[in-house]
């Protein structure tokens, strides 16, 4: 009962609304600029790193995303008054070992992946290896981009996931409307502009997998390991002109970018099969009521845990 840990807290409608709109309106707001001016976002991004360096820029852009964790987490536990292992799972506590078999998985598959397109395709990657760059790079990648995507995470699968879900007293309105606005959230990101609006499949289906993760799981841990290994993994081995983390990697792609069927392959292909593994190994069942089911009230629920308790 993943959904139902929002009851732990003091709900209220004005409390659930004001983190994700404050967040959501500068999204909007960062977009709109865009448009209306017509700014060249890649081109800002290479004149920013030109005067400041790569990694200087990564780790300015990675900061809001510290300060709106620290925020998020200060308004869980000071105005829900609401415990963040409670925002987290249903467990008792927090499972790292499922955030770090996540985190493997997906680091693993992401190697792999890239290896075989390195293999087929050498004359779209060149070798970007620089040491000191390098190293700078991956202890600012390792201590802030595994912050970024969990407040990424806390905010969409876990905040809203929860206050939506309670509110809509279901299960498949906030997956449908997390995954929805987790994809839009990637509007201003440089890739949109070079490769157009299709590449919001591969977004919206991303945060659908992630949503998915969560409920079927109960908690947010395998979507916290997939998610940093993503950015992380993705960051430390390839770069390239047209992407988001602009940095100091391993590799650069010099591939003119396309909107192609890899875009659609990590959607249909690959995230059906971790599903696959993810609910053998964690022996995943009812997948019908985990993600499209009715919340129970809180009275229901708390009645529930009191019994639980006492049987233990």
């Amino acid at each position: 009962m993943y959904i139902e840990q929002g009851y732990k807290g003091e709900l209220g409608i004005w409390k659930y609304f004001l983190i994700p709109m404050g967040f959501i309106g500068l999204m909007v707001v960062n977009y709109a600029l865009i448009k209306l001016l017509n700014l060249n976002v890649d081109a800002i991004m290479q004149s920013e790193i030109s005067k400041k360096g790569a990694n200087r820029f990564l780790v300015e852009m990675l900061i809001p995303f510290v300060i709106g964790l620290g925020i998020l987490f200060l308004w869980v536990k000071y105005i829900h008054y609401q415990s963040i292992t409670s925002l987290t799972t249903s467990r008792k506590r927090v499972d790292w070992k499922r955030i770090f078999f996540s985190f493997g998985v997906w680091a693993i598959i992401t190697i792999l992946i890239t290896g075989i397109d390195m293999f087929f395709s050498p004359q779209d990657y060149v070798l970007n290896f620089k040491l000191e760059p390098f190293l700078y790079l991956f202890v600012i990648a390792v201590l802030l981009i595994p912050i970024q995507t969990s407040f990424e995470e806390y905010l969409f699968r876990g905040y809203m996931m929860q206050g939506i879900g309670i509110m809509a007293k279901n299960r498949w309105v906030p997956l449908v409307v997390t995954s929805v606005l987790f994809g839009l959230m990637h509007l201003g990101n440089p890739e949109v502009e070079q490769l157009g609006y299709g590449i919001m499949v591969y977004y919206i289906g991303t945060g659908l997998f992630l949503g998915i993760l969560t409920l079927m799981d109960e908690g947010l841990e395998l979507a916290l390991g997939f998610h940093a290994a993503n950015n992380l993994i993705g960051a430390l081995l390839v770069t390239s002109d047209g992407t988001a983390f602009q940095v100091d990697a391993l590799f650069k792609s010099v591939a003119e970018p396309t909107l192609g069927i890899d875009t659609l392959i990590p959607v249909f292909v690959i995230y059906p099969i971790l599903l696959f593994i993810f609910a053998r190994k964690y022996k995943w069942t009812d997948w019908r009521q985990r993600l499209t089911g009715k919340i129970v009230t809180k009275e229901v629920f708390l009645a529930e845990k009191s019994e639980i308790a006492h049987v233990d």
